[in-house]
């Protein structure tokens, strides 16, 4: 089980009137309640991340660990998108990762907060949780992602 992950507007809640705070290591503290909330969907889940996040090419797979270990996160394996190298928007970076690299038999769920997400085809789409920004991943979203991870019906189909 794999879940694609962004960080801005799902980890860390993206309000313009308010500085993020940074922990040590740089990147900005988590938001309690997503923590919990992506730990819940890996450990009920047992799945890896597969960040997709425009920051997944400023860290490698060993400082990314270390930044979701210090903020309460423990995942088996850590992937991250191919550098966007072109520039891609998000929706296509992962509709070429669909096309190009998914494991046909392994489930997945995206959770972003980008409303351009919207426009996956229906097959896509349908494992899309979207985020607010400006709340980020909730308890609620996360019982989403887990019923979409176990091929159940998501509560807000």
């Amino acid at each position: 089980m794999l879940i694609l992950l962004d960080i801005d507007g799902v980890m860390v809640p993206a309000n313009s009137w308010k500085q993020p705070e940074f922990l040590e290591d740089g990147f900005p503290m988590f938001n309690s309640r997503s923590v919990s909330a992506l730990q819940r969907i890996i450990s009920e889940t047992d799945a890896s991340l597969l960040l997709t996040t425009s920051h997944k090419s400023k860290y490698n797979i060993s400082q990314w660990r270390n930044i979701f270990k210090s903020r309460g996160i423990t995942a088996k394996h850590i992937h991250r998108l191919s550098s966007n190298s072109l520039l891609s928007s998000r929706k296509e970076e992962i509709l070429n990762w669909f096309t190009d690299k998914r494991n046909p038999s392994e489930e997945f769920v995206i959770i972003d907060d980008d409303k351009l997400l919207n426009g996956l085809p229906g097959n896509l789409k349908n494992y899309l949780v979207l985020t607010s920004p400006s709340v980020g991943l909730t308890e609620e979203l996360a019982e989403n992602a887990i019923a979409i991870l176990k091929n159940r019906t998501p509560t807000y189909l």
